[in-house]
């Protein structure tokens, strides 16, 4: 690997804005300078530089995966550090530089060790970096479980909050909660203070539960419009609650399947763009090809997102994150807008203020892909994967 990199003649989607003839200069695993093809010309270099000429491809900052249970039959759910860490070696085949592994509610002696093997794996990765765990549960709503099992959640227990922040060690970044459940304040505030973003997600919260939600600082929803109580004309619910409040976030899944395309183009013209987040919410099978796929201990099937084959319920998507941008500039917003999605705005709402952005002193996580969206790099902390393969 070179010391120094400089990328040019590439149209750049910094985050959240667009420049065209662009260079970008890299530095051991640190973003250096971003400018115009006029300048790199004229610009005087080290002989030691190494210059990729990306003939008008697009360069973006690495995609940044916020919910993420597995993909090519590796998952949070196999609850062993080889899992995680092969998570990590495959996600940059898509354009992944960086993800939050997300377990699912389990009993406590299976969310412990699904937590350990995150924390095993954290800091021996070959491919995308580990950010920290997202935990789906196990406080969340009996009434809007999606596939996730009764036997595995629980009611609000601070001593067990307690237990799972002692274990996480500062490594849990997120966390999705039903807001109306009794004790969440309490909870909410414990959380606030070991800085852990709670989510209101698998929740049947009415809309002044979600408001007074908001106020002990749960700001972000998890997969918008799934496994949540409904909007109505007379009680919006935790959907309309995000339409009604700009400062919301929320993550959306751009499948096509978990939210209609015409439904993501409306909410794109009633919230700020950045207050969008795109996730794939991508399941152990995902590029999988085995007869038989599993999923949390259940048997799944592929049809445009998996379902659960006991009851043909939407277990999760098949989705990867350059799809998912792909998708979105399929059903109508500009790249610039699905790239921000992807990338600067789960970097701000999960507060890594050093990624998501394509501009000196950031991280040098990048991903590169033509007018059809085929992958041709990824940048990670400076190492180049051609067309995200390790070598």
């Amino acid at each position: 690997m070179s010391i120094e990199t400089c990328f040019h003649n590439a149209t750049l989607y910094t985050g959240c804005s667009t420049m065209r003839n662009c260079a970008v200069h890299i530095k051991h695993h640190k973003i250096i300078d971003v400018f115009n093809e006029t300048r790199f010309k004229q610009k005087q270099f080290n002989d030691y530089v190494e210059f990729i000429d990306l003939k008008g491809a697009y360069i973006a900052p690495g995609f940044i995966d916020t919910h993420i249970h597995g993909i090519g039959g590796f998952g949070t759910d196999d609850m062993n550090e080889d899992s995680i860490l092969k998570m990590s070696e495959i996600l940059p085949r898509y354009g992944v530089t960086s993800f939050i592994p997300t377990l699912y509610s389990a009993p406590k002696g299976n969310l412990f060790r699904a937590m350990i093997s995150v924390l095993k794996a954290m800091g021996h990765e070959r491919g995308a970096k580990i950010l920290g765990m997202h935990l789906e549960g196990p406080f969340i709503s009996p009434e809007r479980l999606g596939v996730q099992s009764l036997a595995s959640i629980s009611a609000v227990d601070l001593e067990y909050m307690k237990e799972i922040i002692s274990l996480g060690g500062g490594n849990i970044v997120n966390m999705t909660v039903a807001p109306e459940l009794k004790g969440m304040r309490e909870l909410a505030l414990m959380c606030i203070d070991q800085g852990i973003i709670l989510q209101a997600g698998h929740t049947n919260a009415n809309y002044q539960q979600m408001v007074e939600a908001m106020q002990a600082r749960i700001m972000h929803v998890t997969h918008l419009f799934n496994a949540m109580s409904r909007m109505h004309h007379r009680d919006p619910g935790v959907v309309g609650a995000v339409f009604i409040h700009p400062e919301l976030s929320c993550e959306i899944i751009a499948d096509g399947v978990h939210i209609n395309p015409e439904i993501i183009k409306f909410l794109f013209n009633c919230k700020p763009t950045d207050k969008v987040v795109l996730v794939t919410d991508s399941l152990k099978p995902t590029k999988q090809r085995a007869r038989h796929l599993y999923a949390n201990g259940e048997e799944v099937y592929f049809d445009k997102c998996f379902m659960r084959k006991s009851d043909n319920v939407i277990a999760g998507s098949g989705l990867t994150m350059i799809e998912g941008v792909k998708n979105l500039v399929d059903f109508g917003l500009d790249i610039e807008q699905a790239v921000q999605t992807a990338s600067y705005n789960p970097a701000m709402i999960m507060k890594q203020d050093h990624l998501g952005f394509v501009a000196p002193g950031y991280d040098a996580d990048l991903v590169v892909f033509d007018k059809n969206f085929k992958l041709l790099k990824t940048v990670i902390k400076g190492e180049i994967f051609e067309k995200g393969i390790i070598k």
